[in-house]
């Protein structure tokens, strides 16, 4: 063996099994963590922690996919094949078996490196070998489900790793509240041994239009092509899914009497849910369809006036709807009328700041309803401010005088 081993010379390629976009990562904003998804499916411990975004370890990384599975925006992409190119390859391979004369197929996914599966399948279970079973997650399900196929089996011969095995778990949880919700039954889409093929048989999905849409690359495009046009077919749906904690799909409620617009939300959102408004009057929107449910708002939030609740519309137009949360008139300075925040922001400084020794003048505590331009000339006619009367001197009351100000807003 020794021998063997020191004739080993050369060079060899390593795969690089994935993509990273960290743009709409959804791990983390301004100091604050959301999404571990991935950390915690990974069993190769490729995935580590950067504050803001996450370093997959090329070297480390076995090519599981289930980091990317498992990931609700799509920022790590399984690219050992794509996606696009395994939706594709599923798409022809139903449509060849329909133009053949086969009837009522079976998707079974399996990894190329398990035990072959067994030789008595019957002849409309549609084996499709991929590198690891993890890769494909709930695009590539949903997607079988709409190109045809009547049954998406997972056939697992005990390779996963635990790690593994339990984030698909909850993939597939998450996979049965929406085919439930649809009125398709819960079997339509499984995880099974190999040997039970056969004898767990399960209720298969009703006979349906195939899809004929091309494989697109982005995961949650994907999955909403997928769900509109099972959706659109489906006799018994109702209009939501209620979904369990943790689903990549949800909606966002705002306390109006707490929130400020102060925006924080917006500027955290990795999905771009949450937007801020066109014009001068402040405004918190959201758009459904790109709520990843990553929580990243509510840990935002300084008055913790937001709070997300998971579920998944059907109706397509209502999805993509840009909803209005919260909105408020602008306050206009009150010496030169420039709009510059809300009232409920001044109002809040005011109650925050009324106590301060710098604040108990009436000239003073009126300078917060200033914008920065007046604020600035008025502290200059001040002589009491500029005088050095709040222990600062002349040359530093303004820019201490503004972080007090933003301090307040905060």
């Amino acid at each position: 063996m020794i021998e063997e081993v020191a004739q080993m010379t050369g060079t060899f390629e390593k795969p690089r099994y994935f993509d990273y976009d960290p743009s709409i990562c959804a791990h983390g904003r301004s100091g604050k963590r959301a999404c571990t998804r991935c950390l915690e499916a990974c069993p190769a411990d490729a995935i580590t922690s950067l504050g803001e975004t996450i370093e997959i370890n090329s070297y480390l990384c076995q090519g599981g996919g289930a980091c990317a599975s498992v990931c609700p925006s799509g920022a790590i992409r399984y690219v050992f094949p794509s996606v696009k190119d395994s939706l594709q390859r599923l798409r022809r391979l139903l449509q060849v078996y329909r133009e053949q004369g086969g009837r009522s197929p079976v998707v079974v996914f399996h990894a190329a490196s398990d035990d072959p599966l067994p030789d008595e399948i019957p002849g409309h279970y549609l084996p499709l070998a991929v590198e690891e079973l993890a890769s494909v997650g709930m695009d590539i399900w949903l997607s079988a489900l709409a190109y045809g196929a009547r049954q998406v089996v997972l056939a697992d011969g005990g390779g996963m790793p635990p790690r593994v095995a339990q984030a698909m778990r909850e993939q597939l949880t998450i996979a049965g509240e929406i085919l439930d919700a649809m009125g398709y039954p819960l079997t339509a889409i499984r995880l099974l041994h190999p040997e039970n093929l056969i004898q767990e048989g399960g209720e298969a999905m009703p006979g349906i239009a195939a899809a004929a849409y091309s494989g697109i690359g982005g995961k949650r495009q994907s999955i909403y092509f997928a769900l509109d046009h099972l959706f659109a077919q489906a006799e018994r749906a109702k209009p939501m899914a209620s979904l369990s904690a943790g689903a990549p799909f949800g909606t966002v409620y705002v306390e109006q009497k707490a929130c400020t617009l102060c925006l924080s939300c917006v500027g955290a959102c990795p999905g771009k849910a949450l937007q801020s408004g066109d014009g001068e009057l402040p405004q918190l929107r959201f758009i459904e369809a790109n709520c990843l449910q990553c929580g990243l708002c509510t840990r935002t939030c300084p008055e913790d006036a937001i709070w997300i609740t998971p579920r998944l519309l059907f109706d397509t137009e209502n999805r993509n709807r840009l909803r209005t949360l919260h909105e408020e008139q602008p306050f206009r300075c009150t010496a030169c009328g420039k709009p510059f925040a809300t009232r409920s922001v001044i109002e809040k400084m005011r109650s925050k700041l009324k106590d301060h020794y710098m604040f108990q003048s009436e000239r003073a505590l009126k300078r917060l309803t200033l914008c920065d331009a007046c604020r600035v000339v008025d502290i200059v006619q001040d002589q009491e401010a500029m005088g050095g009367g709040y222990g600062w001197a002349p040359t530093t009351v303004v820019p201490h005088w503004k972080r007090l100000f933003e301090e307040g807003r905060r």
